[in-house]
This record gives C-alpha cells, structure tokens and sequence, in this order.
C-alpha cells in the first residue's frame, strides 16, 4: 500500500489514464488491463474473501520501494524446481495482484469526482494569476511615472536635511572633542592651585562627556588617558592629606575631605590618613633624633640613617639629651595637634550637616550613605586616639631607656621628668590615657637615679653639719619656703589636696586644656626650657635686717613701751595659742616681760642656718620629683624622712648629749656631788622625754652607721644595709661648747635647735602636700612620721638647754656654802644666809650673759623660758638637795629655811617673768614636812616619791630626837628602803 501511495504522490495530479502510461514496465506489468479491469469489476467479488487475499501477502513486499520483488522471488526458488509447484505458486501470485489491482481500481474510481472537482479549482486559479501579473505589470508602470515625476526630488530634499542635522551633531561632537583633548592643561593648573574638588570634579565631566562619545576612536584614547590623570590625581590627594599629619590647615582639609567625597572614598581616605599619621609619628622622631646624633658626630656618615630608631638613641650624648627631647616633644606635639584639629574639624562639619539635614528632608538614600560615613569616620577617629598616643608613647620610652641618666644634674633630670610629665598630661588629655608605657619607663630611670642622688645628698649634709658653725642665716622676717625656686612648682597647684575629680563642676569647666590654649599656636614644651632661667630669689636681709631703721633700733634700750612687741604688752600669752585674757596689765608686768623675749626688737626672722636652708631646699627638690613622678612618692617621702631625721640626730648628737660633768671642772668633785648630779638626771629634769628617746633609738638603727669600717667577712645583706646607712657626724672643732662666757654655746645651740624646730614648722607646712600624693596603703608611714618624729623636734629644746642651765649656775659653789651654815639654832633669825645672795648673784650674771648673747642671736620666748625654768628648778633641787645634807636641824632653823627660800623667791621673780616659779612647792613641802608628826611623816613618805632615799632619810634622821622616837625612826626608814627597793 505504502508503494501504491508514494506512485500516486510521484505522478501527481493526473488521471488514471495518464498515470497508467507513465508507470515502469515492471509496474505496468503488474497493472490489469481495462478489459481485465472491466472483468475484475464486472465480477462479483467477496471484500471478506478479498481481504483475507490481501492480508495473506507478506509483509516483505510493504516493506519500502527499493525492494526488488523480481530478485526476492528468485532467491526463493527451491533447488530443484517442479513445475506444478511453479504454476501453483504463480497461480497464488496472480491471485494476490489481481486482488491488490481490484483494490486500487475501487480507490481510485472512489475518489474521481473530488480529483474533477479540484481540478477545476487548479484552473480557475492559474486565470486569477494571469490577472493579478497584468495589474502588477500596470502598477510599476504607474509608479515610475510617479518616481520620475515627484517622489524622487522631494526625497532628495529630505535626505539633504537629514544630513544637515547630522554634520551639525558631529560639529558639536568635534567641539566638545576638541575640549576634551584640551582638559588635560587645565587639570594641571587646578592641581598646582591645590583645587582638588575642582579638578576631581572636571575630570569626572569629562569622562561622563567621554562615555558619550565612546564611539569615536580618538575618545578611546582620551578616555584611557582621563582616568590615568584621575589616578595622578589620586596621588596627589594622599601626598596632600599626609601634610595635614604635621600642619593642619583647616581650609586644606576642607578641599581634601571634598575631594575624597567625589570620589566616593571617604572612608578610605580616613583609612589613610591614620597610616599616614602612624608613618608621621615614625619620620618625626627619627628625623629629630637623627639630627642631633649626626650633630654631635660632627661628620657627614650616612651609616646613621641606616640604624634603627632604637638604637639611634643610644647615639645622643648627654649634652644633647635634653634639647633632644624637647624638639621631640614638641614635634609630637604638632602631630597630636593635627589629630585633634582634624577631629573637631570632623565635629563642626557633622554638626552643619546634620542642621542642613534637619532642614532638608529630600534625598533619604543619600542622607542615609552620609550618615553611616559619618559615623564610621568618627568610630575611626575615637579609635585612632588610643592607637597614636600608644606609638608617641613607644617612641618617647624607646628615647627615654636608650640614654643612662644616672649621671645627670638633678635640675637637668628634673627637666626631664618635667618634659614627661607635661607628655603624660597631654595624653590624659588626648585620649584619658593614664599613659603606663611611660610611667613605667621613668619611674624605673627615676627610682635607679634617685638612691644614687639621695645617698650623695646624705653624704653631702654630713659634711655640711660636720662644717657647720651655727651662725645664723640672716634671712627677711617675711621669708617662706615657697619663695625659693624649688618650691616654685606649688605655687600653680595652690591646693594639691584636691584632685581635679574632686574641684566643683565651676572650676573644671573654666579649666582650658593644653590643646585649647595652644589650638592657635604656641607650643607647650616651650615653656619647659624658659622656666629653668627663672631663678631670682629674695629672701636674705641685709646683715640680718631688713633695713638700716631696724638695725639702728635693735639694740635700743628698753626706756619706753613702744619698743615692747604687742605680744608681751599681755599679761599672760598662751604659747599654744597666743591669745591673752582681757586683763588690765601694769607697767611693772611690762618691765618684767622685757626680759622674757631677749633682743625682740630685732626683727623677727626665723631662726636657721646655711645648712637647714640647704636641707628645706633638698626637700624642694624631692617634692618636685615626686610631684611630677607621683608613682614613686612613698620612696622620695621616705628619703625626705631620712633628710630629716639625720638634722635631728645630728642636733641632738652635738648638743644634746651630756657627754661633760655637769658641776664646774675649776673645783674637785667628790663622791657626794656627782651623786647629786646623777639624782638631777634621774628626776627627770630637762632629759628627753620616752618617745624622743625612741625616735633618736629608731634613727640610729636605721639610718647611722656606727661602724669605723667595712667588715670583710660580713654578709652581702649587712653590707648592702650598711650601703644605705651613713656615719654619725661630728662637732666642727671650731664650734666652742665650754666656755662659760658664752653660756656654753647658747648662741650655736638656739641657732641649731630652733632651726630644728623651724625646719619641724616647714615639713608640718607641707604635710597636707605630702599625704595628697602618699598611696592610700603607704599613709600610715606618713603619720607615724609626723606623730613620732616631726612633733618631737620642739622636745629636743629641753635637753640641750638643760646642759647648758645645768653648767651656767655654780650649783656645786652653792651646795658648799649652804654646808656651811648652823640650822640648829635657838632663835629665830631676821637675817638671810650668804649663800641666798650668791646664788642670787649667779643669776644675776646668768640674765647678763643671756642678754650678751642675745645680741648675737634672737632668743625667742619658749627658749628663754626653758633656760629659766631649767635653771630655776636645777636650784630649788640644789637647795633642797643642800637641805638634805643638814645633820642637825631645829625648828628655828626650818624656819630659817624658810626664810631663805622666800628671799630667794622674791628676789629672783624680779629677774624673769615665769609664774608659777617652777618646783617652788618641791621645797616648800620638803621644808615643811620636818613638823610633821609620826604618823602624818610615814604617809607623806609614802605620798611624795618624788625625792630620793637619801633626802627621805636625812629627813627622818634630823627630825629624830625633836618630835620622832628612835621606835618610829626604824619604822619610817623602813618604809623609805620598801619605796627604794622596786628602784633597784
């Protein structure tokens, strides 16, 4: 069938007759004749049976067209062949065909009318065809008639105007070219003008306008050559934003900050100029270091720019230390002061803009990209604060390690630790840091250089008190330690007890930092260098006075009550206080009082030496260390201490000890009178009192070094100990303690103690100084000081001057006269003994050479007073003491006691204003008691353990026989050995 369809399709639209001749012979042959046709329709078939004919044809022969059935029927003959089979077959064959051509005839006579019908339709098309050709044929020649004759004229009009408008375009296109290519001198103009913003800006034009005309070949080029400058430029901005490291300048940055905006890189521009910041910090100091080395090389050697930095600073000389570190500072300075303009530029700009925001809600994308750069800008300037003030603090320290400063003078180590200080400062200030990189470095230079300094400062005060003559230092009577140069530095921190976290909200806020005050210019390492010529002082009066009206009126007499201080126009002044009780005062009194005070009209200058001068301005000097280097306060404080400690012993050392007899060496000495002596010492008069004693023990533990020589057998540990001890000092042989017209050195000893005491008044001074910068857990150190030493300094006053009350006054001279005496007599006497007048005559000429040496120095008011009650209760112990050693007495002869005493009283209180007369009823209670009965003796015994054995028991013994019995004498002696005995 397949074969039957694919003929049909070859032979196309024709009829059945045709198609039959057009068939191959093969084909033809296999095609019935019409009359076999005819026969095959005029027969009568069965489909059924035709069907089942067809269907029994192999499938071989629908296979395709290319099967050759001639070939295919061939190969299947059998070998042999048999005719009958061959007709048979053949017959089968005929069969097949036959019912296969009857097949194709039913179709083909099936389907002639819709072949008629759609042949007609084929004709009736090919007419339409031939009509629609002449049409067309007329058409073209209608429209080239119409060509020729209009269309063709008009459209060249257009065309022409067309290409107008276009040569027009490309002329404005060749201009704009032509601009372009002359872009290039301009952009180098703005750069050398530093217009950043107008060059990023005009480039950014041109490679818009270059985008536009991207399709010229001559703008490839250009385009290539736009962005080559916009990266110069580029560079040139970065150059620029590095010199804003060194000098800001606030409409520089403006344009670079512009600059970098157009440029959409405002973050890395920030990113940036920290490296650049960083790499600043680094060539500074390098380049200020290198300077200086290659100064003092004194050479062109290049071998220096190759070192590093650290050990470049190993190379600066100590000349040029300290101008070295200042160029350093103030280089640092300039950096820091770059950083903080830029960041308060940073501030003002993001203030404006946030008020141009506020005022103009548009653009919210835009608002929103500047607003996070802002933030992220001011993230990394706060952070970069910390970052900077690490490097300059690296930097300083590496400087500060490479140099050994032990050397040094201590004015210039000062300096040095003042330039630090002032550093320090400047970075609490620029980003809170409390800077430890660098406080540790110092405070290691400081701790190292300081022992050294304080042990030669110790040795040196040695030898100041070893040729010290106690003369007085004739200073003004308005002299203050703050008027010395070293202590200069407390006159800008008025009250250093008060931390600046702790001053009212009103100071703080009128505080200007150091980047405030020298925003505008200046430097503040400057002043560091011009403060060190400002050195003037004015504290010494000429020869003591501060005029020449005051010296002539010194030593006026005391005619009128106008030379009388104010202070003695009081009847009774308290010496804690100095107040006076509103009480009338009479002339008398006044007269008395002159002589308390001696040589009052003198001005009244404190009393020191050249030597206490030198040790208030040590402490100067240790106060200023320790006010600029305040982690090693507790070591300068506890030297200070030492600075103190050893005036104090040396004082003591020289005139406090009772190393000579107290009675006169013109006259034996027997058993008796050193015995009397020793009972003077014991009584407690004018010794030091338990807690001086502990101090001058606790001093000469620690501090003295009483050994001749080194032991070289000892251990490192008592070497090293005895490294920071120092030896006791000694006397200068040119200062003279026996001779009695001087009084024995009073001069020397009031100037030596009370400049003790002046020197005590000076550190009370500064104690609220000290303990404002003592660490909290070191405090108690401070007070114990204070408590245990410093308040001591005035007690010292009692055993020096005890000395010399104890050599002035003839006790012995007096103890002998009143041996002489009868007290057993029988009537009462009218008449005073001789050794009253004496004794009287001894203080006579004690007041006169007290007024002798009084014109040398000042004696103040507690001295004088100390010298008389000394004096004063040395007698009344004399006398008693004499008393004692009466071996017969009556009651007439106590009252003859009695007698002396009171004429002793009366006499001796027109000669000095103290009232009450000191131990006044230690003698009157021992006269006294030789009246008493038995029984009243043995408790009065009992009651006043305050006279020795030997005077309680002359007591007893001269009272025996008048109103006491042998019996009682036993009992009274025993009870005096029961009080004795706990003394041995």
């Amino acid at each position: 069938m397949q074969k039957i369809k694919s003929l049909m399709t070859r032979q196309g639209l024709r009829s059945p007759q045709e198609s039959v001749h057009d068939l191959s012979p093969i084909e033809s042959f296999r095609i019935p004749s019409k009359e076999e046709l005819r026969e095959l329709r005029e027969e009568p078939t069965d489909p059924q049976a035709q069907q089942e004919i067809i269907n029994s044809i192999e499938e071989v022969y629908f296979s395709n067209d290319s099967f050759d059935i001639v070939k295919y029927e061939l190969e299947r003959l059998p070998p042999v062949l048999s005719l009958q089979e061959l007709e048979e077959y053949r017959d089968k064959l005929k069969q097949q065909q036959a019912a296969v051509s009857k097949k194709v005839a039913d179709l083909i006579l099936e389907k002639q009318p819709a072949y008629v019908q759609e042949l007609e339709r084929v004709t009736s098309l090919q007419t339409g065809l031939q009509l629609a050709a002449v049409i067309c044929t007329n058409g073209r020649r209608h429209l080239n008639i119409a060509k020729e004759g209009f269309t063709q004229t008009s459209l060249g009009l257009l065309a022409n105007q067309r290409k107008r408008q276009l040569l027009i375009g490309l002329l404005k296109s060749l201009r704009t070219i032509k601009t372009l290519q002359r872009t290039d001198v301009r952009l180098s103009e703005m750069l050398e003008e530093e217009d950043y913003p107008g060059a990023i800006q005009l480039c950014l034009e041109c490679q818009k306008a270059a985008s536009t005309f991207k399709h010229y070949s001559c703008i490839s080029e250009l385009n290539s050559k736009l962005q080559d400058t916009l990266e110069q430029i580029e560079e040139q901005l970065d150059v620029a934003l590095s010199k804003i490291c060194k000098n800001f300048d606030i409409s520089h940055y403006t344009k670079v900050q512009q600059a970098y905006r157009l440029l959409g890189k405002t973050q890395t521009a920030m990113d940036q100029l920290h490296m650049h910041f960083t790499q600043a910090i680094h060539n500074t100091v390098f380049q200020v270091v290198l300077g200086y080395v290659e100064l003092c090389a004194g050479n062109t050697d290049t071998k220096f720019q190759k070192l590093q930095y650290k050990d470049l600073c190993t190379h600066i000389t100590s000349d040029s230390y300290i101008p070295c570190l200042a160029d350093l500072c103030k280089a640092l300075w300039e950096v820091m002061l770059s950083y903080y303009r830029t960041m308060q530029w940073h501030e003002n700009h993001d203030q404006d803009e946030a008020v141009a925001v506020s005022s103009d809600g548009s653009n919210v994308i835009g608002t929103e990209e500047n607003s996070f750069d802002r933030s992220y800008v001011k993230k990394k300037l706060e952070h970069g604060l910390s970052r900077i003030w690490q490097d300059v603090q690296l930097k300083v320290k590496t400087y500060l390690l490479g140099t050994d400063l032990s050397n040094f003078k201590y004015d210039d180590f000062i300096f040095v630790l003042d330039v630090t200080s002032r550093l320090m400062q400047v970075g609490e200030e620029f980003c809170g840091s409390k800077s430890e990189v660098l406080q540790e470095s110092i405070r290691k230079q400081s701790v190292n250089y300081f022992k050294t300094y304080h042990r030669t400062r110790l040795e040196e005060l040695r030898m100041f008190l070893e040729n010290e003559t106690w003369e007085l230092c004739p200073v003004k009577s308005s002299f203050s330690i703050l008027q010395l140069h070293e202590f200069k530095f407390m006159e800008q921190s008025r009250s250093p007890s008060v931390s600046p976290s702790k001053q009212p909200a009103s100071a703080i806020s009128t505080t200007v930092t150091l980047f405030e005050q020298y925003c505008n210019g200046g430097n503040p390492f400057e002043i560091q260098a011009d403060s060190k010529d400002d050195e003037t002082e004015d504290v010494l009066a000429s020869n003591g006075y501060e005029s020449d009206e005051q010296e002539k009126s010194a030593y006026q007499e005391y005619d009128s009550d106008s030379d009388v201080p104010e202070e003695l126009k009081r009847d009774y002044v308290d010496e804690q206080t100095g107040d006076a009780p509103v009480k009338s005062v009479s002339r008398e009194t006044l007269r008395s009082r002159k002589r308390s005070d001696y040589n009052l009209n003198k001005v009244n200058a404190p009393i020191l030496t050249n030597t206490t001068l030198n040790v208030i301005r040590l402490v100067g000097k240790y106060m200023q260390m320790m006010n600029i280097l305040k982690p090693i306060a507790f070591d300068v404080i506890h030297f200070m201490s030492q600075l103190f400690d050893y005036y104090l012993y040396a004082v003591y050392t020289f005139f406090g000890r009772n190393d000579t007899p107290i009675l006169s060496s013109s006259l034996p000495t027997s058993n008796r009178e050193q015995h009397s002596a020793r009972q003077f010492e014991s009584t407690g008069l004018g010794l030091s009192s338990s807690r001086l004693r502990t101090t001058l023990n606790r001093i000469q533990e620690s501090l003295i070094d009483l050994e001749v020589s080194a032991d070289p057998t000892g251990t490192l540990t008592a070497a090293e100990e005895r490294k920071e001890k120092v030896p006791s000092p000694h006397l200068s042989h040119l200062v003279v303690l026996t001779s009695g017209n001087s009084l024995y050195g009073l001069a020397e000893r009031v100037v030596a103690t009370e400049s003790l005491v002046f020197l005590a008044e000076q550190f009370e001074f500064l104690q609220p100084h000290l303990d404002a910068v003592m660490p909290a857990a070191k405090k108690p150190f401070l007070q114990q000081f204070y408590s245990q030493t410093v308040s001591t300094a005035s007690e010292l006053r009692k055993p020096v001057y005890w000395i010399v009350a104890a050599k002035a006054i003839d006790y012995e001279q007096m103890l002998l006269l009143m041996a002489n005496v009868k007290w057993d007599v029988k009537e009462i006497m009218s008449q005073h003994n001789i050794y009253v007048d004496a004794l009287l005559k001894e203080f006579e000429e004690f007041n006169r050479r007290l007024n002798e040496v009084s014109k040398r120095v000042r004696i103040p008011l507690p001295v004088s007073n100390i010298l008389w009650e000394h004096c004063i209760r040395l007698a009344n112990r004399t006398l008693v003491e004499g008393y004692a050693n009466v071996k017969k007495c009556s009651n007439e002869g106590r009252a003859l006691m009695q007698l002396d005493f009171q004429q002793f009283l009366m006499k001796l209180e027109k000669l000095t204003d103290i009232r009450p007369i000191p131990d006044k009823e230690f003698v009157e209670t021992y006269i006294k008691a030789y009246y008493l009965t038995e029984n009243d003796m043995e408790r009065w015994i009992k009651e006043h353990r305050e006279y020795s054995t030997k005077q309680l028991t002359n007591l007893v013994n001269v009272c025996l026989g008048s109103h006491i019995n042998k019996k009682a004498r036993q009992k009274l002696l025993a009870a005096i050995d029961d009080i004795d005995r706990p003394k041995r």
